[in-house]
């Protein structure tokens, strides 16, 4: 952490360090992965398709990650903002 800032090469650690359950075709048409932090943490993130026939394994899966990705930010950047406050 650099101060008052949090840094993609801390989110990419925790990223890297994390454990992923992908449970494809939700209701034929939804991808959720759930990550597990280093600390323990669960934090889900999820994507869909309007049209089944158009689910793809490898993009639903990358896009819940992103998400879950996001919402690493913003933890760390309420933990950061608790830490100076």
């Amino acid at each position: 952490m650099a101060g008052n800032t949090v840094t993609k090469a801390q989110v990419d650690e925790i990223m890297n360090n994390s454990e992923f359950e992908v449970f494809h075709k939700v209701f034929g048409k939804q991808c959720i992965v759930v990550a597990k932090l280093p600390n323990g943490f669960t934090v889900v993130g999820e994507s869909a398709c309007v049209d089944p026939n158009n689910y793809d394994e490898k993009n639903g899966a990358n896009i819940a990650k992103s998400r879950i990705e996001t919402k690493i930010w913003e933890l760390e950047g309420y933990k950061l903002q608790n830490s100076l406050s």
